[in-house]
C-alpha cells in the first residue's frame, strides 16, 4: 500500500481481464516512481486476474457503485464536501450537464464525485482518470470541488460513443477542462484535437507491449495447405468485435478447408452467437473458452494458425481503438487476419504486417481460405507484424511520454 500518495487514479472498475492496457500501464508508472491510489467506481465481476495485477501495490479504494447502497456514506461526504472551496463550481458543472443528460447515471456521477473529493488524502495533488465517459466525469467534479487538476486516457468507446457537448468541455480550459490528455491511437488523437479548445493538451500515447512479459515466439513449424488450421479470437462478445458476421463467414467456407475456432473472452452476446453457431451447423468446430488470463491467453496464440479479429463499427458508433490483442498476436509470430477499422491499419498494413478486409462474411470467409491455402505468405506476414511490433510498438516510448506529463501536471499543482 503506497503511503501519501499524491496521485489519484479513476478506473471504471478494477480489476478487469478486458483491460490489460491500463494494469501494464499502472504497474510500469508505479515502477517508474509514481504513488497513488485506485479508485474504482465498480467492484470486479471477473472471476480471474492477470499476473500484472498482482505486482500493483497501490491501494484499491472502491466508490458506491449505486448510491442507494452506501446512504450513510453517501450522505457523510456530500455534507464534506458542501464546504469544499470548488464545491459550488463543481456543482453549477454538474446541473449543466444534468440539464442535457438527464440520466441516473449522471446523479450517480456527481454521488460518487462527492464520496472521492471528501475522502482524497490530503496529500493528493491531481487526479488522472482512464476513459472519457463516467469515470472522467466523476474526476473532473471531485477535482474541481478540491481545487486540483485532472486529465484523462482516452481509448475507444468512450471518444466514439460520448456527445460532443461533454468532450468539447472536457477539453476545455474555461470550463474546468483537463489538464491533458492521453489517447491511445493516432486516429482519436485527431478527432479529439479537433474539438479541443486547446489542441496542444492532447497526446499520442500508444499502449505498446512490455516484451518483457512475454515469451519469445515459438518455432513454428509451417502447417500443410491441407492440414488442419486453427483459428483464434479473443476478444469481449460485444457488437463492435464483429464475431456474429465472422460466424456467417465460417458458415461459408468449403468443405476443403478443415478449420476449428477459438474463442476467448466473455460478453453478453455468448448466448446469440452460440445460437447463431448451432443454426448455422457449425458448433462442432467451435470452442467457447470464456475469460482467461493473459498466460492462457499466449498459451492459445502459440498454438494457433490464424488470429482473426473482424472488428467493426456498432450501430451506436462504438468501435475498437487499436486493439492490444493484435500486437500480443504479433508477440507471437501469429498470423492476423484483421478490418481496416479505427486504428487498426496504424499497426498493421494489408498485405504487410497482416491481411485487412472488409466486415462481410463473403469477404472474410474469402480472406480465411486464401491464408489457409498458402502458410507461407502468412509466416512472412506474420514476422513482419513481429519486427513491427519491436521496432514501433514497445510500451517503454509511452510510459515516459505519460509520466512526464502526470510530473508536469502534479509539480504545477
Amino acid at each position: 500500500m503506497t503511503e501519501n500518495p499524491t496521485l489519484a487514479v479513476v478506473v471504471k472498475g478494477w480489476p478487469r481481464l478486458s483491460e490489460t492496457f491500463i494494469a501494464q500501464e499502472l504497474v510500469a508508472l508505479e515502477e517508474g516512481g509514481h504513488r497513488f491510489d485506485i479508485w474504482s467506481l465498480r467492484h470486479p465481476t471477473d472471476q480471474k486476474t492477470h499476473p500484472l495485477h498482482d505486482r500493483l501495490k497501490a491501494r484499491v479504494r472502491y466508490l458506491p457503485e449505486y448510491l442507494h447502497d452506501a446512504p450513510d456514506r453517501v450522505a457523510r461526504c456530500r455534507e464534506i464536501a458542501r464546504g469544499l472551496p470548488g464545491y459550488r463550481e463543481a456543482y453549477d458543472l454538474w446541473r449543466s450537464d444534468l440539464a442535457r443528460d438527464r440520466s441516473h447515471n449522471r446523479i450517480r456521477r456527481f454521488g460518487q464525485a462527492c464520496v472521492m473529493a471528501a475522502e482524497l488524502p490530503q496529500a493528493t495533488q491531481g487526479l488522472y482518470a482512464h476513459f472519457l465517459h463516467t469515470p472522467a466525469s466523476v474526476t473532473r467534479y471531485a477535482a474541481v470541488m478540491r481545487g486540483l487538476p485532472w486529465s484523462f486516457s482516452a481509448h475507444a468507446k468512450d471518444i466514439w460513443t460520448s456527445p460532443d457537448w461533454e468532450i468539447q468541455e472536457k477539453l476545455d480550459p474555461a470550463r474546468a477542462g483537463a489538464a491533458f490528455g492521453a489517447t491511445c491511437t493516432g486516429f482519436g488523437a485527431q478527432h479529439l484535437k479537433d474539438m479541443a479548445a486547446a489542441p496542444d493538451r492532447i497526446d499520442l500515447v500508444y499502449h505498446g507491449l512490455d516484451l518483457a512479459r512475454f515469451p519469445p515466439p515459438p518455432a513454428r513449424i509451417l502447417r500443410s495447405p491441407q492440414g488442419r488450421f486453427s483459428m483464434l479470437s479473443v476478444g469481449r462478445l460485444v457488437e463492435k468485435k464483429g464475431f456474429d458476421r465472422l460466424l456467417a463467414a465460417f458458415a461459408r467456407l468449403p468443405e476443403t478447408v478443415d478449420w476449428h475456432w477459438t474463442h476467448i473472452g466473455g460478453g453478453d452476446l455468448k448466448t446469440t452467437l452460440a445460437a447463431q453457431a448451432d443454426a448455422a451447423g457449425i458448433s462442432a468446430r467451435i470452442t467457447w473458452r470464456g475469460a482467461c488470463d493473459q498466460p492462457e491467453v499466449i498459451e492459445a496464440m502459440r498454438h494457433a494458425d490464424l488470429f482473426v479479429l473482424p472488428s467493426r463499427v456498432a450501430e451506436d458508433g462504438d468501435r475498437d481503438g487499436l486493439p492490444n490483442v493484435l500486437m500480443e498476436a504479433a508477440s507471437q509470430r501469429l498470423p492476423i487476419l484483421s478490418t481496416p477499422v479505427s486504428a487498426i491499419p496504424e499497426f498493421i498494413t494489408d498485405g504487410v504486417e497482416g491481411t485487412l478486409v472488409g466486415d462481410d462474411p463473403q469477404t472474410l470467409a474469402e480472406a480465411i481460405v486464401a491464408l489457409s491455402e498458402n502458410p507461407d505468405r502468412a509466416a512472412q506476414m506474420a514476422d513482419a507484424s513481429y519486427h513491427r511490433l519491436r521496432a514501433d510498438f514497445q510500451m517503454e516510448p509511452g510510459i515516459q511520454r505519460l509520466s512526464r506529463r502526470l510530473s508536469e501536471m502534479l509539480s504545477g499543482a
